[in-house]
């Protein structure tokens, strides 16, 4: 190649590029530098050297659909290019999180399938910030996650056996609250044990001061208390 072909030649036609496949079957070339910001993809890369053909692509995990990989993408081609202020990141973070939970959701769970942690940190805060304040099944509403629980079992941990992370942060929160229903409880037995009253018949009080040998003192002791 000559030096007025080289001079010719775009910036963007000398990147290199990785091949993904998405859990749909399609394939789609993405930026090398971008594709490896995810742990996962950089991962499959380099200790497997996968993505360099269509057909070698990386199959990515079945959370990752299209329209998760674009919003991962555009996420990742921001946060790779060095440079940017916190502030810009800040405003970028909080521009890109403007969508409903539903949405919001699946990103963490493909984001998270992508092993990119500050990407569900982001949206986990996100989630988080959404549920505050919510009971339980306001929680499960949100999350569309069917309540088929008892009163008792709401606040369980939830089996988690796909790893999902929206499940995660609602054990986590569970965990929370019944922390505090416990110490509410607890202060509620001691105000009750205060305020208790003897709720015995004037017959068995009179019974209980009256007998054995120990009448007189159980009436004097009785007086005290109620006097």
């Amino acid at each position: 190649m000559s030096e007025v072909d080289m001079a010719v030649i775009k910036p963007e036609m000398m990147k290199s590029y990785i091949w993904l496949q998405t859990a749909d079957g399609s394939i789609q070339q993405v930026e090398q530098e971008v594709a490896m910001f995810c742990p996962l993809i950089c991962q499959e890369v380099i200790q497997k050297g996968m993505g360099s053909s269509k057909n070698y692509a990386i199959s990515l995990p079945q959370r990752v659909n299209p329209a998760m990989l674009s919003l991962i993408l555009d996420y990742c081609r921001f946060h790779q290019v060095p440079g940017s202020s916190n502030k810009e990141r800040k405003s970028f973070d909080e521009k890109f999180i403007r969508m409903d939970t539903k949405r919001l959701c699946e990103l963490t769970s493909a984001a998270d399938s992508l092993q990119l942690k500050p990407l569900v940190d982001l949206t986990s805060r996100a989630l988080a910030r959404i549920i505050e304040g919510k009971t339980p099944e306001e929680i499960r509403e949100i999350f569309h996650l069917p309540d088929d629980l008892t009163e008792e079992e709401k606040l369980e941990p939830l089996k988690n056996t796909t790893d999902d992370p929206r499940i995660r942060l609602l054990n986590r929160l569970y965990a929370k609250k019944r922390k505090e229903l416990k110490e509410r409880e607890k202060l509620k037995n001691v105000e009750s044990e205060e305020e208790r009253v003897d709720e015995r018949s004037v017959d068995d009080l009179l019974q209980f001061i009256n007998g054995g040998e120990r009448g007189i003192i159980g009436y004097c002791f009785y007086c005290t208390l109620y006097a």
